[in-house]
């Protein structure tokens, strides 16, 4: 069992890393209410969020998960099924997928995944389905180099 203090508002797990407390139950609190299907894990100093995702019926259902350690942006994997090699989208280091640019938009505790990842996460779906079909990617992209995407 993980020891837990209570410090200056914020819950200290093992007495070297923190949880912001009330944005992690705020987190929690919205993926409850608009995808409830999703299970809220709280794992040393990050909140995981693991569900199901099919964003059509006629294609697979996704099973994903989300790590967030409250206040870098969140982290999302395909759990299954497993991504063919050399996917679009996806930082070949981590398979972390790649969801926006960060001159687009930037993360910051106020905002919540089930609004903006979780959607976010369906439509990269969908669009890793299409360039499976077709070998063409129909989704939003920021080519390397430029600073912003205008749609």
């Amino acid at each position: 069992m993980r020891l837990q203090e209570v410090f200056m508002g914020k819950t200290m797990i093992n007495k070297r890393c923190f949880i912001h407390h009330p944005n992690m139950e705020k987190q929690i609190g919205a993926m409850r209410s608009m995808y409830p299907s999703f299970r809220a894990i709280k794992k040393d100093n990050k909140l995981i969020f693991v569900g199901l995702l099919q964003v059509r019926e006629d294609l697979p259902e996704y099973k994903v998960r989300i790590e967030y350690n409250g206040s870098l942006d969140p982290y999302v994997f395909v759990v299954r099924p497993k991504l063919v090699d050399n996917a679009p989208h996806v930082y070949r280091a981590t398979k972390r997928l790649c969801l926006y640019h960060p001159a687009n938009y930037n993360w910051n505790a106020d905002k919540l995944i089930a609004k903006d990842i979780v959607p976010w996460t369906a439509a990269w779906i969908y669009f890793y389905e299409y360039w499976l079909r077709t070998g063409e990617w129909v989704g939003p992209e920021v080519p390397h180099g430029k600073v912003k995407i205008e749609y």
